[in-house]
């Protein structure tokens, strides 16, 4: 087969088998063993044109256990007839050293025998030379995932066991107290950040999807740009140009060739913001990013390569509008292979004091002033409010309060307007958190409660929500907190536990 033709053959097979898996990942990383120069450059092109870029050729096998150990590799390819050490040395040696790394044989030994003890000792796939490329490169492909697969697994076990973190600056702009739910998200997070598989990240407004899809641009330790682009309101002619750029003359207007936001994203990320809104005619595009890591620049038809990873974010629930015919089915499966939701506020309280001492010292130091100390019964307040903006309504809050302040205590009589709480509890206060069914019955008698008994119950339910503030409690209750002292002068037992 002359060259050329090899070469337009290997790129053929390059687009079939990255419908199959990314190959285009630039952390991935492949260590070829072969003492033949000839058939090692000869799988070096192959992988090269694949669209692998980081490969490690190795033609004396006394070299393969110090490579791993001083570098990341995520496959191994390697002969077993080989001088000094054989194929089936090393495989034994990276059994008891490097189990997690997937190894693939390709050897001229025919003999059934050896391919099953090869494959009893974990290899992935054995191949007899002279090897078919598309069937090798479809071997690197599950090998690829096999890796990702087993990276994530062993990440999230340390994670669990050690309750630690090991890209905890990645976490830096993201403020956390004890929420299991963000913990568990922070640890879901550095397992699969270096995969180089898309992500999706849902969640309601201002929850802080951006910030996530940062921190899996952070700990997956790409050298490339994080990218952000907000896809809403682009229609398709937009979005092409914005994110693939365009050719000189594509368009009335483009006299000159330029670049999309992908190129700025290369060996990076690529964050695209409200994917729910994206137009089905920008999806079809979409999808050939993602499972060719492929784009045409408007006004081209040759097609241009990337190896930027995808993160989606929406606020929109793709899989009603998958119903509805408003969004690809195959779109989503493609970039949900990583799902991360966020919870809102309403579903962490406990988060609220830190993220309020942070948004305090943001305040002060962007308005020039004295950081101010926040009254104790705010925390209460907060955490009975819905937060319908999430973080970010709770960070303008906190703004617009030290923007008000003058000194002394912070005044919260920004924080009860904003959440519809006047400082006397005359206006319409916010509901009480439900309570079971069972609650309503007498614990004594387990009949319903009387009118009296059930005042009792909501006064102390009330005062516990509240944890003990009788202001706090009283506007739960819809009355004024001279109202809550006599009913609590007339009985003690109110004070009780609930």
């Amino acid at each position: 087969m002359s060259l050329t033709k090899r070469h337009s053959s290997q790129r053929q097979t390059q687009r079939e088998v990255t419908l199959m898996m990314p190959l285009h990942d630039s952390t991935f990383t492949i260590m070829l063993v072969e003492d033949e120069e000839e058939i090692l450059y000869s799988f070096e092109t192959m992988f090269t044109y694949a669209g692998i870029q980081n490969i490690i050729p190795v033609n004396d096998s006394r070299q393969v256990m110090g490579v791993l150990a001083e570098r990341h590799v995520s496959v191994v390819i390697l002969d077993l007839h080989m001088p000094h050490l054989s194929g089936m040395d090393i495989i034994r040696m990276m059994g008891d050293r490097y189990p997690q790394i997937p190894f693939i044989v390709v050897s001229a030994a025919s003999r059934i025998e050896t391919a099953v003890e090869c494959m009893k000792l974990g290899a992935l796939d054995y191949f007899v030379k002279p090897v078919e490329e598309s069937r090798l490169l479809a071997s690197v492909a599950r090998a690829m995932e096999t890796h990702d697969l087993r990276s994530e697994v062993s990440t999230l076990k340390k994670n669990l066991l050690s309750d630690h973190l090991e890209h905890e600056d990645a976490f830096a702009g993201i403020t956390t107290g004890t929420s299991g739910k963000m913990k568990r998200i922070f640890q879901y997070v550095e397992a699969i950040s270096r995969t180089g598989q898309p992500v999706l990240v849902t969640g309601e407004t201002g929850t802080g999807k951006e910030l996530i899809s940062r921190a899996i641009h952070h700990a997956s330790g790409r050298s490339g740009s994080f990218v952000a682009v907000n896809v809403a309101g682009l229609d398709d002619q937009m979005f092409a140009d914005t994110l693939f750029g365009h050719v000189k003359g594509a368009f009335t207007g483009a006299h000159q060739k330029r670049d999309g936001l992908i190129v700025q994203a290369a060996g990076g990320t690529i964050f695209l913001d409200e994917i729910g809104d994206l137009s089905i005619s920008s999806q079809v595009k979409l999808l050939r990013l993602i499972q060719n890591h492929e784009y045409f620049p408007l006004g081209s038809d040759i097609p241009k390569s990337t190896d930027a990873r995808v993160i989606v974010a929406t606020n929109r629930n793709l899989q009603e509008m998958i119903g509805a015919n408003l969004f690809r089915q195959d779109l989503y499966y493609r970039f949900s292979a990583h799902h991360i939701h966020i919870p809102p506020l309403r579903e962490r309280t406990e988060d609220i004091p830190l993220l309020v001492d942070r948004f305090l010292g943001d305040a002060a130091l962007a308005l020039s002033r004295n950081k101010p100390t926040p009254p104790r019964e705010l925390y209460a307040y907060l955490a009975s409010y819905d937060f319908p903006g999430n973080i970010r309504q709770l960070q303008s809050m906190v703004f617009d309060a030290v923007a008000r302040h003058g000194k002394g205590v912070l005044s919260m009589q920004s924080f009860l307007d904003a959440i519809g709480l006047s400082s006397e509890g005359s206006n319409p206060p916010q509901p009480l958190k439900p309570v079971d069914e069972q609650s309503l019955l007498n614990r004594n008698t387990g009949r319903p409660f009387t009118l009296q008994e059930a005042e009792e119950f909501l006064i102390r339910h009330a005062l516990a929500l509240a944890n003990g503030n009788q202001k706090l409690a009283a506007s739960f209750l819809g009355i004024s907190r001279q109202a809550l002292n006599k009913k609590l002068s007339r009985s003690k037992e109110l004070l009780a536990p609930v």
